[in-house]
């Protein structure tokens, strides 16, 4: 283990961590929020010292697989730490297992809160916890590859990139790391910035357009209203959010596809039509079903509301224009399959992915047509390419592993004695980083009645969601922490 190199990552992640935190601090003081701007001041000298003291450490030799996994792991548990602090020396959050839970959730784009009242809460603090949708959904490893030149020609960046980035295989877009760390973050810009201005069209405020885009972006779902988007009653607000929603859902790799007029590429690819052919019957079957419930507001408003949570569930935004607690349970079945589908690779999305579930569908006949016919040789294919037998098994271990994970954090948060479909939707929700289950977790509840065990378990299922598990269960390895191996 190259512990130099993997400190001084950490420490160049914390420098932009503070420095993400100077316009949270300015909204502070503009608003006349003493408290908040004290906590921000106080929390940006910490985490930058510390920062500078790490970062300015020499490296020595190369990183590989296994210092990427562990930097990004450690990258993000410390920038939950840190970006907790604020929360917690202004007071808005009394209990630190609390304010680290919300902070994780902010971080990883789960969206989970414990927070029974948003909308008297500073605003520093509300856009502080809206940014670090933002900052999470694309990744702060990736920012940094972005900006700083860390490539040393012997493929170190390449290691951080796969650690963080969603999907069963992240690649290159570009020929070097830091040219497609720099498209990616252009995208996710510009299509952040077009949607601000959209809901700024529609009348809603610079403030909540900001917040609402920052958090739709991430397809986080921390809003700064207690009723979530649902207090935005324009059917155009909502609609632009929902649509927004569904394309940060979608592979970023796409988005440059098309910059390059490579419109075939894109239209070909299996991922992409199969999420937007879940996400359409999906809307039309909940929409039917709960047009009894919409007599008085009527069609239009049942399939918005329909498309709306479909768009949500399935990006793992969490948002909500509605209480689909109440909705029949064919409706609430869909949505908690949903849960698990997820979005797409390579997208700001979490959950298993669109590509894992065609993956394993493809080696399912794959192995079916084995039986039938044992001598014959048969290719699973995805977008024409015959798929590695490392990314299989890749996916297979992954799915192993997800669903140990979720059995076993059932078991331990079951012990705080609520319903079963709180404990097993809360556990599904954090670990799909999607935030809003059903019964107490819904869209209307929260996770403040968790003990702070059970608060801890779900954080800890969210970084295994969002880092997609392997860099986080290599923490627990022994043999990762070893100089040679």
């Amino acid at each position: 283990m190259n512990y130099r190199a993997v400190l001084r990552y950490l420490g160049q992640v914390l420098n932009i961590e503070a420095l993400f935190m100077i316009p949270a601090l300015l909204i502070s003081v503009g608003y006349g929020e003493p408290g908040g701007a004290k906590a921000f001041l106080l929390t940006i000298a910490v985490t930058f010292v510390l920062g500078v003291l790490l970062s300015h450490l020499r490296i020595r030799g190369n990183i590989y697989a296994r210092e990427g996994f562990v930097t990004v792991a450690l990258s993000w548990i410390a920038m939950s730490f840190f970006g907790a602090l604020p929360f917690y020396f202004s007071g808005a959050i009394p209990s630190f297992v609390d304010c680290w839970f919300e902070t994780v959730s902010g971080f990883t784009t789960t969206g989970a809160s414990i927070l029974t009242e948003i909308e008297s809460l500073p605003r520093g603090i509300l856009y502080w916890r809206s940014f670090t949708h933002w900052l999470g959904g694309m990744g702060v490893l990736v920012f940094l590859l972005a900006i700083v030149p860390l490539a040393r020609g012997n493929g170190d960046t390449l290691h951080l990139l796969r650690a963080e980035s969603p999907g069963p295989a992240p690649g290159k877009m570009t020929p070097t790391i830091r040219q497609t760390s720099r498209a990616l973050y252009g995208i996710y810009i510009f299509l952040t910035v077009l949607e601000t201005a959209l809901l700024l069209l529609g009348g809603m405020p610079l403030f909540d357009s900001v917040t609402n885009a920052l958090a739709t972006a991430g397809t986080g779902g921390f809003a700064i209203k207690n009723a979530s988007i649902a207090a935005y009653t324009s059917p155009y607000l909502q609609g632009v959010i929902a649509v927004f929603m569904m394309l940060f859902g979608v592979n970023f790799n796409l988005y440059y596809l098309l910059l390059l007029r490579n419109f075939r590429s894109v239209w070909k690819n299996e991922e992409l039509r199969t999420y937007l052919g879940l996400m359409l019957c999906a809307t039309i079957v909940i929409g039917i079903d709960i047009l009894p419930l919409y007599q008085e507001a009527g069609t239009g408003k049942a399939f918005l509301d329909s498309f709306f949570q479909v768009s949500s569930i399935m990006t793992t935004t969490g948002f909500a224009t509605a209480d689909f607690n109440l909705w029949p349970q064919l409706s609430r079945l869909i949505l908690v399959l949903l849960m698990f589908f997820g979005a797409s690779a390579g997208s700001t999305g979490g959950g298993i992915k669109i590509s894992r579930l065609l993956i394993l569908g493809k080696h399912m006949k794959r192995e079916m047509l084995t039986m039938l016919r044992p001598r014959s040789v048969h290719i699973a294919r995805m977008d024409g390419k015959s798929l590695e037998e490392d990314t299989i098994r890749g996916t297979t271990a992954f799915l192993v592993a997800y669903c140990v994970i979720c059995m076993l954090s059932m078991l331990l948060v079951s012990l705080d004695e609520f319903s079963m479909e709180t404990t097993v939707t809360s556990v599904i929700a954090c670990l799909n980083n999607i935030g809003p289950g059903l019964d107490m977790v819904g869209p209307t509840g929260n996770y403040s009645q968790f003990s702070l065990i059970s608060k801890l378990i779900l954080s800890l299922d969210m970084l295994f969601g969002r880092l997609e598990i392997f860099p986080m269960l290599l923490l627990f390895y022994p043999r990762a922490w070893k100089k040679r191996v």
